[in-house]
């Protein structure tokens, strides 16, 4: 029997992690891309995106805690964390868990993809050596950019660090240029990237076509923290993308989404679940009604359309303190906008959803305002007594990831901080010799 471990070996038919078990055909529209996505951080989602452009299918490798392990050092996530993760992602296709951690071209072409694509940045193993190197011998690699200011590394520097620095004042301000570090020629220029990197990530699961609406509200600060003020105010919109089909039910979900997880994930794939659920007892799913949807509109869809509101960073601190939130909201708003279960969101939403600001959401008063019970904010009131009001609120039950928030990221950081802080350490000191490789490869196809 092989004891090797199975992301070290090619497997045998029948052994593959996920099916299928047998050779796909090669096409040059099936891309591979690979990685540890210990966060789901947009970086990630960054790296799927450019990929899914290039073909028409995106099969996502995730390498095993062990070989993350002894390459890099420890996850915080766990492999079936990830694996959720890199599921919930519009461009995914496919997961493939337990990939190799040097990819190999058995690994790529069994699931029948003729490339792969990774960032402009070097990637080694434990020796040193570059983990597309046999891809990259094949003439079966394909370079990307990699997505600036964002990593597992930056995340975890800013819980060690408790830094404050990445925080978003006003998104408005921000978008204008007006607010930020640098001069203003660099602040509107990184207005702009930003918006560009907004209008990317609202775009169908081809990456291609429109898709996600996006808007910022516009309200008082006191209306934004806490329920003493509620407000209409007003909806600017960022991205005009694809709105609701006739029968859709409204549905309206918020929170701080930091550290866009598992929890945060099947909260909403919960949602999604229990909208089908809704559908189908109105008879959503019905042959004669898949029939006139599709004569209709040329197209299916689903019976639910879920717009999910995101706190700014002030309001999140308000509630939680030290130097939460470690994603700013621009970093989290990215990462909500990529998930397959959401279909528009709004920047800067309220921490109370008051029946003001429900009654002036763009697409009228939801059908229906869901939430999953919260554990990390001590409350002194109920956020929800309005949707409640209005008997349009329901609670989502307790799932298997309900313990995944970033309060219980951040704590497993510090539990094992001198291991992350070793992490850390070996992971600058490889950037130094990953340097040396990218320059070397450069000077010589100059």
């Amino acid at each position: 029997m092989d004891t090797t471990p199975l992301d070290e070996q090619v497997p045998l038919p029948g052994q593959w992690p996920v099916d299928p078990q047998e050779d796909v055909p090669i096409s040059e529209d099936r891309i591979w891309v690979d990685g540890c996505f210990d966060f789901s951080h947009h970086g990630h989602a960054g790296a799927m995106l450019q990929a899914r452009r290039l073909g028409k299918a995106l099969v996502v490798g995730i390498h095993s805690d062990q070989a993350i392990l002894e390459n890099k050092g420890p996850t915080v996530m766990s492999l079936d964390e990830r694996v959720a993760a890199v599921d919930a992602c519009r461009w995914a296709t496919q997961s493939v868990p337990h990939a190799p951690y040097v990819t190999y071209l058995p690994w790529v072409s069994h699931y029948g993809c003729k490339y792969v694509v990774h960032g402009d940045d070097i990637t080694s193993d434990s020796d040193g050596n570059d983990c597309y190197r046999f891809v990259k011998a094949a003439g079966r690699f394909k370079v990307v950019k990699r997505t600036p200011g964002i990593s597992t590394t930056d995340l975890v520097g800013r819980m060690l660090l408790c830094t404050k620095n990445h925080f978003v004042k006003s998104v408005r301000k921000t978008l204008a240029g007006e607010e930020g570090s640098g001069s203003p020629e660099e602040r509107k220029k990184f207005a702009e990237d930003l918006l560009q990197r907004i209008q990317d990530y609202a775009t169908d699961e081809s990456g291609l076509q429109s898709g996600p609406q996006v808007w910022t509200w516009i309200g008082s600060g006191e209306a934004k923290i806490d329920n003493e003020v509620g407000e209409a105010g007003s909806f600017e919109s960022l991205v005009d993308g694809k709105g609701p089909k006739p029968g859709q039910r409204i549905v309206y979900v918020d929170g701080g989404f930091d550290l866009f997880s598992s929890g945060h994930i099947e909260f909403l794939r919960k949602v999604t679940e229990l909208e089908e659920a809704e559908g189908r007892q109105r008879g959503w799913y019905e042959p004669e009604q898949r029939e006139k949807r599709l004569r209709e509109f040329n197209e299916d869809y689903a019976p639910a359309y879920i717009v999910a509101g995101i706190h700014d960073d002030g309001v999140i601190n308000h509630w939680k303190g030290l130097n939460y939130p470690i994603m700013n909201i621009f970093e989290r708003g990215l990462c909500v906008l990529q998930c397959r279960y959401i279909n528009a969101v709004i920047f800067s939403a309220p921490f109370t959803p008051s029946q003001p600001y429900l009654e002036a959401m763009p697409l009228g008063t939801p059908d229906v305002v869901y939430h999953g019970p919260t554990t990390f904010i001590p409350l002194t009131y109920d956020p929800y007594s309005d949707p409640k009001k209005m008997g349009i609120f329901q609670e989502v039950d307790h799932h298997a990831f309900q313990h995944v928030n970033a309060g219980e990221i951040v704590g497993r950081i510090l539990k094992s901080r001198e291991a992350y802080e070793a992490r850390q350490r070996a992971k600058l000191e490889k950037a130094i010799a990953e340097d040396l490789v990218k320059s070397k490869e450069q000077e010589s196809s100059a």
